[in-house]
């Protein structure tokens, strides 16, 4: 009897210490959980908004790319226009480029999507997250199933925009601070890849290009006027309400007008075509870097598959359009071949016999431009004749003299 109390005395003390140990543990663990939706903006982004004239109470916007992996920070500076601030490499996302059409397709979104304060999510599973809006007008149009596609902490996506926790914080609490500086709703603008014309026509042959020059009309919107764009859907399509300043409704078009020009000449000057396919989605190439060397960054979705990213398939291949002839100017004529020069009398003399009767009209041929005009007068006031005619030649003849 006595082995057993004496064996329980010394561990009751230690019982104690772990259990207050653990307890003042949690305690400060609990905190640090609660604490982080409330983050601040670190200091350098702060000084990257301050430099652009805007604040981190402005209105934002956000633009993701799927083929660069990236997403963009832009706010509204104090002349009201949006200004780029900061660019985030993702860690993370699924699927192929085009529009998620259906649940469980893993598919990362593409379009203009509206997120509001009510859907930040300060209590993910992922961290931190805000659900971007899927599906918006346009997707329930065509019958696109779907939902909860987060822009979240952790490398991990079936279909949703995953950062690293760091970054999914820093972008948390710049949505926070444009809430709380009166913005009711942001817009997260998602494309395939940067709308650049030379992307457009190098993936001209897709099937999805039809929906990507939609999406093109907005994006040369945004990047021409600064003004988020408004955005509704019309038989199908999306559509975009035209600026009340004229002038930048002016500037809208014409950059539209100009890319969608710009596509045209690069397709007909023979730009490859392309098709980009994927194992199962992308990661931007700096937080490739960084796994390989040890950084955590949590649980990455189907890591096998980041091997085959990004795979070109060559549909037409690039063709070099011969250069059109240069026109010579008048004055390089005139230095060469016009009176006076070593050239025009020898090409007077070297004049087959076949060639006889031009003679006749060298007073006439002294400038090139006025050729023309020359020799018309000159036959209307009956200077020159009607040209003679040779009898004609024989076929072998003829090519004997060529």
């Amino acid at each position: 009897m006595l082995f057993p109390d004496a064996a329980r005395r010394p561990t009751r003390p230690l019982l104690r210490l772990l259990t207050a140990t653990l307890l003042a543990l949690l305690a400060l663990a609990a905190p640090a959980r609660a604490d982080k939706a409330s983050q601040p903006i670190p200091p350098a982004t702060l000084a990257l908004m301050a430099a652009k004239g805007t604040s981190a109470s402005a209105p934002i916007l956000l633009r993701a790319y799927k083929r660069e992996s990236e997403i963009e920070l832009w706010k509204r500076n104090g002349a009201g226009r949006y200004v780029p601030i900061k660019t985030y490499p993702i860690c993370r996302w699924s699927g192929q480029l085009g529009p998620k059409t259906r649940n469980g397709d893993r598919q990362v979104p593409e379009g203009f999507y509206t997120v509001a304060k009510s859907q930040m999510n300060p209590n993910s599973r992922y961290y931190l997250s805000f659900d971007i809006g899927y599906p918006n007008a346009y997707d329930r149009a065509h019958g696109a199933t779907g939902s909860a596609i987060m822009v979240h902490g952790i490398c991990s996506s079936m279909g949703c925009f995953a950062m690293t926790d760091q970054v999914a914080g820093e972008l948390f609490a710049v949505a926070r601070e444009a809430f709380a500086g009166g913005q009711g709703a942001f817009q997260f603008q998602a494309f395939p890849f940067r709308m650049t014309a030379a992307n457009m026509a190098r993936h001209r042959t897709d099937p999805n290009i039809g929906f990507w020059r939609q999406l093109k009309e907005g994006s040369d919107r945004f990047e021409a006027t600064g003004e988020e764009p408004v955005v509704g859907v019309a038989n199908g399509r999306y559509a975009f309400a035209p600026s009340k300043d004229p002038d930048k409704e002016a500037a809208a078009q014409a950059l539209h007008r100009d890319e969608t020009a710009r596509i045209a000449a690069l397709a007909e000057e023979g730009a490859a075509a392309v098709r980009t396919t994927y194992s199962d989605g992308g990661q931007h190439a700096f937080w490739a870097h960084r796994i390989s060397q040890g950084f955590p960054v949590g649980d990455i979705s189907r890591p096998e598959a980041l091997a085959y990213a990004g795979q070109e398939v060559v549909l037409i291949a690039a063709r070099r359009k011969p250069a059109p002839p240069a026109i010579m100017p008048e004055t390089l004529w005139a230095a060469v071949i016009g009176p006076g020069t070593p050239f025009f009398p020898r090409r007077i003399a070297e004049r087959p016999p076949y060639a006889g009767g031009t003679a006749r009209l060298a007073a006439y041929a002294m400038r090139y431009q006025e050729t023309l005009p020359t020799l018309l007068r000159a036959s209307l006031d009956g200077e020159i004749g009607p040209p003679v005619l040779a009898e004609p030649q024989p076929m072998v003849e003829r090519m004997a003299q060529r």
